[in-house]
């Protein structure tokens, strides 16, 4: 009979680690046979350009007690972890962190390959990563964009938006680079320095989108309510905001082939099969290109430019858009209904549903 549990020795920067893993044979990806002893192997094979994306961060885990489902079947699901559960290993870093509703409390920080294999052993798949340091939570370091194909669109579609993307951001004084979601879309991220909080940050990723918009009517689109978006790629500008998050580099993704959420070149966009970026060829990968986010910090931009446009498009009667359901009511945002069952007397002018008499 196989062993229930095993202790990985872990090589950390500050010395080496027992880490406990349980059923190392359990299956995480059924179609590929892919086990959490496989897993953990794959965290520690691509743990220096996993921590350099996301160590140092506020951290969200998302947990799949189950694994993953297999092609056809259920979608697996999982659940996320903010908090250090009760048992934490002193290796395992955490920072308190505040939200939107105003509320704080300690978020996870992996800043050691011991943490990411820590992480496994917690049944975790897919790492979400803030955009800010956890040395200064509250003002991002990155902008991220999220380009979101919708029915009818495909990642080649998203892929030909970074490119116009790319050059709108150049425009404003970013440089930008380019990484696979795992799944079908396209996430761009321009390094900035930290020196405006989460909605100014928002603010510029809307102003990217818009005019992106205005170059590519007829392929993007910045529509929050997915009837308005038609067959276009979706910016999605709310990924942007405060505990939002998504994927981050070299994170694996809870889908049935086992892919990967991976940096690329530029140059390498065109004709990319995203598919091909898995938990068994990403190791291979790195020792044949490197990391191609290898000098993403070294020179960030400032987004001043960006929330000039902001603010030219506001005084052109472009204003707020939605914020995700769960937010509280932020000010000048429109109605939170979608436009099919929106009925103007109904609602303010600042967006709040009218009192009845």
């Amino acid at each position: 009979m196989a062993s229930e549990r095993v202790t990985l020795t872990i090589t950390d920067s500050d010395g080496e680690r027992d880490v406990a893993l349980s059923s190392p044979n359990r299956v995480v990806w059924p179609d590929l046979g892919i086990t959490k002893a496989e897993l953990a192997e794959y965290v520690q094979l691509v743990a220096d350009p996993f921590l350099a994306a996301n160590g140092n961060r506020p951290v969200s885990l998302e947990r799949f007690r189950d694994g993953v489902g297999a092609s056809g079947g259920p979608r697996a699901e999982g659940f996320f972890s903010k908090n250090p559960p009760k048992g934490t290993p002193d290796f395992v870093d955490a920072v308190t962190v505040t939200y939107n509703s105003g509320r704080q409390h300690p978020q996870i920080v992996l800043n050691r390959a011991s943490a990411i294999v820590w992480a496994v052993q917690m049944n975790t798949i897919v790492f979400h990563p803030w955009a800010s340091l956890a040395t200064d939570a509250d003002n991002p370091v990155e902008l991220r964009i999220d380009l979101d194909p919708q029915p009818g669109t495909d990642f080649a579609d998203a892929v030909t938006a970074a490119h116009t993307l790319r050059e709108v951001l150049r425009e404003a004084g970013l440089e930008a680079f380019a990484k696979t979601s795992g799944n079908r879309g396209l996430h761009v991220f321009a390094p900035i320095e930290p020196t405006h909080e989460f909605l100014d940050v928002r603010h510029g990723v809307i102003a990217a989108g818009r005019e992106l918009e205005r170059r590519m009517p007829e392929q993007v689109t910045t529509n929050w309510w997915k009837e308005e978006r038609g067959e276009r790629i979706f910016v999605d500008f709310n990924q942007a905001n405060r505990d939002r998050t998504m994927a981050g580099a070299y994170s694996p993704r809870a889908l049935p082939g086992a892919t990967v959420s991976t940096p690329v070149q530029w140059d390498e966009l065109d004709g990319l099969d995203p598919r091909t970026f898995t938990v068994r060829s990403i190791p291979k990968r790195l020792e044949e290109v490197g990391d191609p986010w290898a000098t993403m910090q070294a020179s960030p931009g400032r987004i001043d430019t960006l929330l000039e446009w902001w603010e030219r498009d506001r005084a052109n009667g472009l204003g707020e858009l939605p914020f995700p359901p769960e937010f509280p009511k932020m000010p000048g945002e429109p109605p939170r209904v979608q436009p099919s069952k929106k009925v103007a007397a109904n609602w303010d002018e600042d967006g709040t549903p009218a009192e009845k008499d």
